[in-house]
This record gives structure tokens, sequence and C-alpha cells, in this order.
């Protein structure tokens, strides 16, 4: 059995009404890949700025695994010389 961890740092950037979030994922000295987000608020809502940190990272991290996707699905065309069937669930 092989156990393996990655680790993904979350930044969270909040100018005003408008929270930035950045994921970044690497892996054992390979290319890392970097996922963003975005949220605002709307002037006319309560100011609670866990809701704005949730939405920017829920994002960024979607951002991440598509592009996680992309990176194994072209993994998987260099080694089959075929192109990757869809990847999502």
């Amino acid at each position: 059995m092989t156990t393996k961890t990655w680790t993904i740092e979350v930044r969270i950037e909040e100018e005003g009404d408008v929270t930035l979030a950045d994921a970044v994922w690497s892996m054992e000295n390979k290319a890392e890949l970097r996922g963003h987000g975005t949220s605002r608020r709307n002037p006319h809502d309560h100011s609670v700025p866990r809701i704005g940190d949730e939405l920017a990272v829920a994002r960024a991290l979607s951002d991440l695994a598509y592009q996680l996707l992309g990176a194994a699905a072209d993994d998987i065309e260099s080694y089959t010389h075929r192109k990757a069937r869809s990847l999502a669930l």
C-alpha cells in the first residue's frame, strides 16, 4: 500500500466587498497549479466575511479541480496516444 499526501495552500484577501482566493497545489518538484476564485458582497446584504471567504475558496478549489482534470487528461493522452474521454464525474 502506498500513501501520498498532497497539500493545497489557500490564500484569502479581502478588499472592501470583494474577496479573492488563490489555491496553490504542487507535487514533488512538478509544476504547480493555481486556482482562483472571487466573491462580491451585494452592498444591500449584511457583512458576513466568512460567507465571502467560503464562496471565493470554493470557486478557487473548483478552478483548481478542473485544471487538475486537464492535467490528468494530458498525462493519459501522452501515455496512450489517444484522446482522453470525459474525466468529469
